[in-house]
This record gives structure tokens, sequence and C-alpha cells, in this order.
């Protein structure tokens, strides 16, 4: 590809990207602005009327509230934690007051929120209080400047010469790998993505299928290339998978400073955040006697928010002076600090957003190593990576790709990620070939379907069962089970608000199947304790499979733990015994959101022990995919009919 070709596809990329925005935006507006204040409370995305129970200035000098809802208690809500938000006044003159804030724990009624703000604004006095979770064009701000950059790099530039080599238009360099190099505890082939990631010059990708310990090999990959570098920075696209990273990286033993607004960071890593980190600086009594100060200066000035005249406004404004001046000495002792830290730490952890913190700003790093980065819009691994001259890509592009809501942007290829065009350059990437998580019979199927099959099973698992060999004739031993609910009449419905999918039928069924399957076991004296895990591709169906297993009676006296969730919500997770409901049953053979098959390979690849897949053969037959897996179950003995359990 010539300079040209490069520079246009990334201009279209950027016509892309606005194109999703737009999109985006555009159902949020039908989401909260057209919808009555009413909807938004019955679609769980906003909290009205609203009570503070508590305030108290916070880290940063921002302000920490707790909030609770007084009305519809009982309805299921879209309130997580990260998520932005905003604090709304609804007055009586109609006039709208509102201040943005992130959430810092959700829970069942109540918030705790972080305020971008010192104080609350005197409206939050008057009229009622609401929260509304807030469209943030934050990420799509910071994309589109990175390609503007990539664009316009200059010519004997790095930036021009990386942005040329993963193009492809210029090849790629390697310095000569350390054949004598072997890390013990890795296997063959991790030992390989090691070296060629340590040897590459501007790309080597990790590919990592399920079970295979991406995470081990490229946390290993860091700790040694940190033996020629100072400091690396390291970044996913979620905050799940930084978390993961940091943890990982803390138990090798390496200093690392975890980025991210405090309410985005596990209770567990925040001593690796900047304020923790700050906490624990000699110089942090003196910050922390400052904004004592100025919180009393604060209380003080409070006390002239009601009704006062021109001697008490002045008051008020001196008290005010007073406690911004002790907030800015605190700020510029704050400011050294985080300098000093982020020149001391070996490792900078964060999502790419955060990458643009203003404690980087002036920062290069060598290398920067990505990971999950098939869910990564391209634009995205770009604004890290202008602070770069190499990238280690971590990931496998038959598992989940990025979130894309237009159907125009994706069709116009916005979903293309950064992985899925490297992966072509077969000197930079490594395959992970052994995997440590399924039996031999689970595995098999993916693995002959997206991997060539180049994977193996490790000799721990690749014969993991349930029960030991006496109860192989028992079908809740059997790896496998395909049930099919054809001519069963378990008719899908849909939700008309959600317009996603559920079937009762299949979760009644689903649930019979786990009671058998719970009593069974539960009578083997020599079994252990099992996790279970329940998957639907559909949010609906999740939700009515929450709601419902409370009208059955299950044997949990060996189970070590139960979860319903969606496919996204098992990224990265694994059970013994993994179920999936697929929901779609109709004359018309519509399989809609099941055609994307980089999520069942997620779904199908989280079982350890037995994988329960309970569909609807008429209708998901039609699609390649699943007619191969349904022959796979019948020429192995996995498949039963649905009418077993009539």
């Amino acid at each position: 590809m010539s300079e040209v070709q490069s520079v246009d596809r990334l201009t279209k990329l950027k016509e892309i990207l606005y194109i999703e925005r737009n999109e985006d935006f555009l159902q949020y507006k039908e989401q909260f602005l057209k919808a009555s204040i009413d909807q938004r409370r019955k679609n769980g995305v906003t909290w009205y009327p609203i009570k503070i129970n508590s305030d108290e200035l916070g880290y940063a000098d921002l302000l920490n509230i707790e909030v609770e809802r007084t009305t519809e208690v009982d309805t299921p809500h879209q309130f997580n934690t990260g998520k932005n938000i905003t604090l709304f006044s609804n007055q009586q003159n109609n006039e709208v007051n509102e201040i943005s804030g992130t959430i810092k724990i959700a829970q069942r009624n109540k918030l705790k929120i972080i305020l971008h703000c010192d104080e609350l604004p005197d409206w939050c006095y008057e009229g009622k209080l609401g929260v509304n979770i807030q469209f943030d064009d934050n990420s799509y701000n910071e994309m589109q400047k990175a390609l503007d950059d990539v664009i316009k790099a200059k010519e004997n530039g790095r930036l021009y010469e990386l942005r040329e080599k993963l193009e492809g238009s210029v090849p790629l360099k390697f310095n000569p790998e350390n054949d004598h190099s072997i890390i013990p505890q890795l296997n063959l082939s991790q030992n390989r993505a090691v070296r060629r990631a340590l040897s590459a010059c501007d790309l080597a990708v990790i590919h990592g299928p399920p079970g295979t310990g991406k995470t081990t090999t490229l946390v290993n990959s860091i700790r040694l290339c940190l033996q020629a570098e100072k400091q690396v920075l390291v970044c996913a696209p979620t905050n799940t998978a930084v978390d993961l990273l940091t943890e990982k990286l803390l138990e090798q033993g390496l200093t690392v400073l975890r980025l991210g607004h405090p309410a985005r960071i596990s209770e567990e890593l925040v001593g690796s955040s900047v304020d923790m980190q700050i906490q624990k600086h000699l110089n942090f009594n003196e910050i922390k006697n400052l904004r004592k100060t100025a919180q009393e200066y604060f209380k003080m000035a409070g006390k002239y928010k009601r009704v006062f005249g021109k001697q008490d406004a002045q008051q008020r404004a001196a008290y005010y002076t007073e406690a911004k001046t002790c907030l800015k000495e605190a700020r510029m002792l704050e400011d050294y600090i985080v300098g000093d830290l982020f020149n001391s730490v070996q490792v900078v952890c964060c999502t790419p957003v955060t990458s643009t913190h203003k404690g980087l700003s002036k920062k290069k790093f060598n290398t920067l190593f990505f990971d999950e980065a098939s869910q990564a819009l391209e634009p995205m691994v770009w604004i890290p990576l202008l602070k770069c001259n190499r990238i280690i890509l971590s990931g496998d592009h038959h598992q989940l790709p990025p979130v894309v809501k237009s159907l125009q942007a994706a069709k116009e290829g916005l979903g293309i990620t950064l992985l899925d065009r490297c992966i072509k350059f077969d000197t930079a990437v490594t395959l992970l070939t052994k995997q440590y998580r399924m039996n031999s019979p689970i595995m098999a199927f993916s693995n002959n379907y997206f991997y060539n099959n180049e994977l193996e099973a490790d000799e721990t698992v690749k014969d993991s069962v349930l029960a030991h060999e006496e109860e192989e004739n028992t079908f809740f031993n059997k790896p496998i089970e395909f049930v099919d609910t054809a001519g069963c009449s378990f008719d899908e419905e849909q939700n008309s608000e959600t317009l996603s999918s559920f079937n009762t039928g299949e979760g009644n069924l689903l649930f019979r199947h786990l009671q058998q399957l719970l009593n069974w076991h539960a009578t083997l004296d020599y079994s252990q304790p099992i996790d279970i895990g329940i998957i639907s591709p559909y949010k609906e169906q999740v939700n009515w499979l929450k709601e419902n297993k409370i009208n059955f009676e299950f044997n949990f006296d060996k189970v070590f733990e139960f979860r319903i969730k969606t496919i996204d919500g098992f990224q990265g997770e694994e059970c013994d015994i993994i179920y999936i409901s697929l929901v779609r049953s109709n004359n018309e053979q519509q399989i809609g959101f099941l055609s994307d098959l980089r999520r069942m390979n997620v779904a199908i690849t989280r079982a350890k022990k037995k994988l329960v897949v309970i569909g609807d053969s008429s209708t998901i037959g039609s699609n390649p995919f699943y007619k191969s897996f349904i022959e796979y179950c019948e020429k192995n003995g996995y498949y039963r009919s649905a009418w077993e359990f009539a």
C-alpha cells in the first residue's frame, strides 16, 4: 500500500468513525431527550426523584456524594460502576440545571458518585434532584485527534514510519532472537511469542486462542522487556482487562501505576492508582492539611447559602477565595508528586483514552503492550501508540469484536481492527498452541472451525470430566450435550421496548436439565465443588433467567459458584459447567445476533469439563457454523432431543 493509499484509508476511517459517533448520539437522544422522564425511569436510565444521603470532599478536590432513589425502587436500572452521569434539578420554572460526575459504586437503589466539582451548587437545595446516564463523546474526540495526527505525520518522523509499516507498505524489522532465552514456566509456543515480541522493532502479535495463557505470555514479555527499557506503557480497551494486567504485573514484583478515574479501578487495585500513590508520598500530609483548611472555608461559606445581604455576600466570597487559594497550593504540590510518580514506576497501565492523562502529556515510551486488541477499534489503539515507537498486540481475532452501533459504519469497515489487519504479517505473529482450560472434546470443535486444528489440550485438562470412569455411561458425564428443542413449540418472544429476544420454554428446559444434573452430581461421594455458568447472547434472556431461577429448587450442596451473564460478561472467565441458551426459534430461520460467530466462539470455549447448548436445530441449522456444530454432536453421541425432558 502506498503512502497516498494509507492516508486515504485513514481519512475514510475518520469519516466512518464520525458516522458511528452520530449514530451513538442518535440512540442516546432517542433514549433520553425524546423520552419522558417517566419512560426513562422505566427504562432504568434515569433516577428521579432522588435524595442526597451524604457528601464529602475526596481526592483531587472532587466531591463524593451518595444518592438514593425514592421511587421505582424495584425497577431494574442501567447505572453501573464507571459510567458518566449528570446530577440534575427540575425547578418550578422548568429550568434544568445539571453537573457531571462518575459512578464509583452502583447498588440496587443507591449510587456513590464522584462529582466533577468541589462543592454542591446552590440549585441542589432547590427543586427535585435526579440522575441521568450521560452521553460521553470524549473517546470519539480522542480517536479523531489521534487519526488526525497519524494522517498528518511528517515524512521523516517515527510516527510516519510506523504508520507505513502497519499499513504494509514498508517491511517490518526484527532484531536477532536470543534462542537460548527460555522461561521454564512457559511452554514452547509461549517462549516463541516472548522472543518474537522482544526482537520486534515495529510490531509483534501474540495470538492467544481461549485458554492458551495469553495474559501469562504478555506479562512475561513485559517483565523481560523491562530488563532493557526503563518504563513501558500497557493498555487494554476495558478497565476489567487493565485491572487484570495490573494485578498480574504486581505479582511479578514490578512497580505499576494504574491510571484512571477512581470510580473505574477495582477496589483491590486502588493502591496502585495515582490518588493512593499520592497518599503514600512524604508530602501528602501537607496536601491533606491544605484540603482540610479549604473544606473548613467552604463550610463557613456554606452558612451563607440561603438569604444574605451585601456584607454577607462579601464574607462568603472571601471564604471562597481563601478556600480556592488552599486548593491551588494543594494542586501544585500534587502535580509535583504526580510528576515524580510517573518518572519512577516501571509500568503505566491504563485504557487508551486514559493515556491522554496530563501526567503523560510529554512522556514517550519505546514499547506499547496492547492486550485484548480484538475488542478495540483501530483509532482507539492509535491514541496510546502516538507516544510509542513500537507495539506488541495481544488478542484473538476469532473472539469478541469491538462494539459498533451503526450498521453503516460496520458495513464500511469500522469493525476491522488493527489486530485484524496485522494478523496477516506472518513474520510478526506467534500462535499460542497449548490450551489449559478445556477437555479435548470441548476444544475440538472450535479448534477445527477457527484454528486449523493447531491447538493441543494440555495433559492436565484433556481428559477432565465431572466424574470418574465408572460413571462414563451417564449422559450427564458426557463433555458436551446439544439439547434440540425443534418441534417443541418453544417460540422466541421479543421485549417491545428493548427489542431483545427471550424464550421462556427454553429457559424452563435449561433449569430442568440443571436440576437433574445437580441431583446426579450431588450423589457422587468423590466429586469436588463445581462452578456453573449460564450464558445467553440475549440480555432479555439473561434477565428472564435471573428473575425465574427462584421458581426452581436446585441442589447447590456441591456448587462453589453460580453465574448468569451475557457472552460479553463472560469474556475472560471460565466454569466447570457452561450452559448456553441460544433463544432463537422461528419459522423464518432468522438467527439475528447468533450470526456473530466470534461471540459464539467465546461462549462455547468458557467450559472446562461440560458444555450444554440448548437451541432449535430447525432455526439455527441453516447457518454453516451451527450446522457443523450439530453434526459434530451427532457424530460423537452428544445430541439429545428436548422431548427427553418432557
